[in-house]
């Protein structure tokens, strides 16, 4: 079977994560090649063709920044990455992270007589148009193309839904708001390569870490809040400001006593904070299922969560707090939940079951695309 996926995903590829989604679709696009189908990936920003050790084909696109400036869009990308995908001629597509583009996938799909395969990266992706103003457009306004492509989005992302072969979500909560639009989908968990398991740390705990981008959309107001209302406890964050609730809010955070700002780090570095902290924090109101997440369980650590309790996991598996909004349940309960001697293991448990790349999750995700290309022939 042969597979076409397209984005930003060959500096993923490279190590050089541009983001989780696209971490996921390098993952994805690898777990495939390993269960034996062959993997195209049509990159729009890699300036060379190239084949991963793991076989992976990695495209470009000539051409793709000739043109006006102004009007290259229409002129110049979308035909010739729509020509890109339609020329793989694979057996299924898959589409990941909002994007307007990905109708030139779907269009590509069903010109070859493909399947179409729709991965969803966020929980905004199936909330009500009124939570994404809140949680998203009302607090990442961006210039005149971001108000054009966002309303293109609002079209096409629910349509394609509603036409995609199949639809993956990445835990039970996104499929119960599916299945309450009648649409189908299916459970793939995020994965997370077992070679980026690090070694228990013989390092005393000291802080609790903050992962991310520092903007409103992340509640990084939130996480100061939280820093300032527990002055006895020690921070470290992790990430570059993204907004100006960002740069204000860093800019107090420096004043604090209690805060060590590392800015942005590569990733093996953010991995061993990770695994030297006591715990991570998150505050940001809307996400899909967190890499971060995976990450500080891979390293036995418990996650604060102030809203995302992504298939309410954190609750069920007991491996962190599910604040619901609270943020003095944090405060109350994180010094007793950093130091439980059993959330190591019961945290690397639940990683290793359910979100390692192994044979199980390659066969799981390889029988997900077979039954579509059976359905084909």
């Amino acid at each position: 079977m042969k597979v076409c996926i397209w984005g930003n995903v060959s500096s993923a590829l490279k190590g050089k994560t541009a983001g989780g989604g696209e971490k996921q679709m390098a993952l994805i696009a690898i777990a495939l090649t390993k269960a034996g189908h062959e993997v195209v990936v049509i990159d729009y920003k890699t300036e060379e063709n190239f084949v991963t050790p793991e076989g992976i084909k990695v495209s470009g696109i000539v051409g793709f920044n000739d043109g006006i400036r102004i009007i290259r869009t229409f002129t110049h990308r979308l035909p010739k990455l729509y020509k890109s995908l339609r020329d793989v001629k694979a057996d299924v597509y898959y589409s990941r992270l909002r994007d307007f583009r990905h109708i030139l996938a779907y269009w590509a799909a069903r010109k070859v007589k493909a399947k179409f395969v729709m991965g969803l990266a966020s929980d905004l992706d199936v909330m009500s148009f009124g939570k994404r103003l809140k949680y998203y457009y009302f607090v990442n306004i961006g210039r005149l193309w971001w108000f054009f492509s966002g309303i293109l989005i609002e079209i096409i992302y629910p349509f394609l839904m509603r036409k995609s072969d199949i639809v993956l979500v990445q835990h039970q909560g996104q499929k119960d708001l599916l299945y309450k639009k009648n649409i189908k989908s299916v459970i793939f968990n995020n994965l997370i390569e077992e070679g980026e398991f690090p070694q228990k740390s013989d390092i005393p705990a000291k802080d609790f870490v903050y992962v991310g981008a520092l903007d409103k959309r992340k509640g990084f107001a939130e996480f100061y809040e939280l820093v300032k209302m527990a002055p006895l406890q020690t921070f470290t964050v992790i990430g570059k400001a993204r907004d100006k609730t960002g740069e204000v809010f860093l800019d107090k955070l420096r004043i604090l006593k209690n805060v060590t700002l590392l800015g942005r780090l590569k990733h093996q570095d953010t991995l061993d904070q990770i695994n030297n902290s006591k715990a991570l924090i998150s505050t940001s109101p809307m996400e899909g299922f967190p890499n971060t997440f995976i990450e500080a369980w891979a390293c036995g650590k418990p996650v604060l969560s102030l809203y995302v309790d992504p298939g309410n996991v954190i609750e069920k598996e007991r491996i962190g707090i599910a604040a619901k909004g609270d943020i003095n349940v944090i405060l109350a309960e994180m010094d007793q939940v950093a130091n439980d001697p059993e959330i190591d293991q019961r945290s690397r448990d639940y990683v290793m079951r359910n979100h390692t790349l192994n044979e199980l999750r390659i066969k799981e995700l390889s029988d997900i695309f077979e039954g579509l290309f059976v359905k084909t022939t």
